[in-house]
């Protein structure tokens, strides 16, 4: 408490030299060795404190407890060698457990004998502080029914409940007209495009959108059972449909301009579930996640500067946009901490996301069609080297199997194309492809106030026409490099700079269906402020620019501005 004074006021050397243990039978008994503190020293006198006047609120107290009987105190009180009392300071709990054996055991002893002066100086005493006593009283009295209260109606007792609930305003505004690939006949950005006579994928124009005002909330209910392990059940709920959507080619919805909180969690308006598992440890150095529904970036690609509650915050600028075809799905996810600086993370997971379902022709792994190992899955291994807390370095690998989606490959489950649609190159349907993502990033806290971040992705997605033997590949790379800017004019803030071109193909161009363009090469700045209010109320606003969008050279640049209310609990 702000102005009172405490054992944490104490120095190192005072705790050293004066809290020593004394046996339970000695204090209770009142005999203590001689050399139990040796820097006390017994008082007969009040006055031979020089630093007690009797201006001092407790003289008279002091007076009672330090005279002798003489003088009509009980002649407890102990001081300094140096004639101090240092009533300002905290005492050891020894020192208070002594001073009171000492103090009751002249008090018992003088029962027999107190004159009637002394039984009214105790009555005195008694009537004096009977007022402070009954709001004590009543102060512990109300604390027993709080308690009980909660103990009552406590959510549980293994289970705590963390959440977090996400405002965004957001406008995207474009200097002209925004060429994109989607299909003329259901303009959205899911459906693919139709290739024209001369293999040229359907393009359609796309006008600026209008202003939104979304939520998004995540509930998350961590349940212990042995206090070790964790049963993580993450509730999801949101309503967001960002513009930047009404400018994206045909699957690429959710990618660049798209704050990473302007989404809807599946079906607007309804509650999922985000992520169920069960984690628990093996020994001290691994860890063992298992579930039907893990979130992959939980475990893989993370990077201080662009972790989306806190850093960068759009879709594209938060990871890798060629990681992952899985968001979520079942499986497992082993960590192990293999010594101090590496730690070793793998894992399995099959498509379970809450926002891909079955029904409209996604394979996810609850699918007896499909199943655990036969629809679209991932195996990913990283590699993460952390030499200081300063420093962090992650080299990842993931094998993808991808199913295609209406007969394409790509969409909301397409990494590492990324996203888009892929084909034959004639229109034609694909069977299931293989693909290989390879990344690498860092984050590096240079100093105090400022940080550098940076990640590369290559991969490939093997093109398996239906009616030809002949296969190919798609190959593609990103790269992304930024600065951070911790406790940027308030302590817990930070400033993020990203530039991020998202895909840059480097083979395969023939086989897209969207996401080609015209050859261009789209490429993307973002800065993001988040700035605490308090502890658990954060404002962050986010500016994004976006070049070549849908990576047409001919299309003009998209800016987009959003501003967050974040709200811990």
């Amino acid at each position: 408490m702000e102005g009172a004074s405490s054992a944490a006021d104490l120095s190192a050397s005072e705790i050293t030299s004066e809290a020593i243990a004394i046996p339970v039978d000695m204090l209770l008994s009142g005999t203590l060795p001689v050399d139990v503190n040796p820097a006390m020293a017994q008082v007969t006198s009040v006055q031979q404190f020089s630093d007690v006047q009797p201006s001092d609120w407790a003289y008279e107290a002091l007076a009672y407890l330090a005279n002798s009987e003489a003088e009509g105190g009980l002649d407890c009180l102990e001081g300094y060698p140096d004639g101090t009392f240092r009533g300002g300071r905290a005492m050891t709990r020894y020192e208070f457990a002594a001073g009171l054996a000492s103090c009751l055991d002249a008090v018992v002893g003088r029962l027999d004998s107190l004159d009637p002066e002394a039984l009214a100086r105790i009555e005195a005493l008694q009537r004096e502080f009977a007022a402070e006593l009954a709001v004590l009283r009543g102060r512990v009295d109300a604390l027993e029914a709080a308690v009980a209260e909660l103990e009552a109606n406590q959510f549980s007792t293994t289970t705590v409940l963390r959440g977090n609930a996400w405002m965004n305003l957001t406008q995207a505004f474009p200097d002209g007209r925004i060429l994109t690939e989607r299909n003329p006949f259901a303009p959205n950005a899911f459906a693919p495009p139709i290739r024209d006579a001369n293999g040229r994928p359907s393009r359609v124009f796309r006008d600026q959108p209008q202003l939104t005002f979304s939520y998004y909330v995540n509930l998350n209910l961590n349940t212990s059972f042995t206090g070790r392990d964790s049963l993580v059940t993450q509730l999801a709920v949101g309503n967001g449909n960002s513009p930047a959507n009404e400018l994206v080619s045909s699957g690429f919805f959710n990618s660049w301009g798209v704050p990473f909180t302007d989404q809807g969690a599946g079906t607007p308006n309804n509650v999922v579930v985000r992520e169920l598992f069960y984690s628990f440890p093996i020994g001290d150095a691994v860890q063992v996640d298992i579930g039907p529904r893990l979130n992959y970036y939980r475990y893989f690609d993370g990077n201080r500067f662009t972790f989306f509650q806190t850093g960068a915050s759009s879709f594209n600028s938060s990871g890798s946009t060629l990681l992952s075809a899985i968001d979520r799905g079942s499986g497992i996810v082993i960590r192990w901490k293999i010594i101090d600086p590496l730690q070793l993370t793998v894992g399995y997971l099959a498509e379970n996301a809450e926002f891909l379902n079955p029904a409209f022709g996604f394979n996810t792994s609850s699918n007896p069609g499909d199943g655990l190992f036969n629809s679209s899955n991932i195996i990913t291994a990283q590699l993460a080297f952390s030499p200081s807390r300063n420093f962090n370095l992650r080299l990842l690998y993931a094998r993808s199997s991808l199913k295609p989606y209406n007969g394409f490959i790509g969409g909301a489950v397409g990494e590492p194309v990324p996203y888009g649609y892929i084909d034959d190159g004639f229109g034609g349907f694909l069977n299931d492809s293989g693909a290989d993502t390879l990344m690498a990033n860092f984050d590096w806290q240079i100093a105090d106030w400022i940080g550098l971040f940076a990640r590369y992705s290559w991969g490939r997605v093997d093109v398996n026409p239906v009616a030809r033997e002949e296969g190919r590949q798609v190959r593609v790379q990103s790269f992304q490099v930024g600065l951070g800017f911790p406790d940027l004019f308030k302590r817990g803030a930070l400033g993020v700079i990203s530039f991020l071109i998202p895909h840059d193909y480097l083979a395969g161009e023939q086989f897209l269906l969207s996401g080609g363009g015209d050859g261009g090469t789209q490429a993307e700045l973002e800065v993001s402020y988040r700035y605490p209010v308090s502890d658990n109320i954060s404002l962050v606003p986010a500016f994004y620019a976006i070049w070549n969008a849908n990576n047409f050279d001919s299309n003009p640049t998209v800016y987009v501005g959003n501003l967050r209310f974040q709200f811990s609990f």
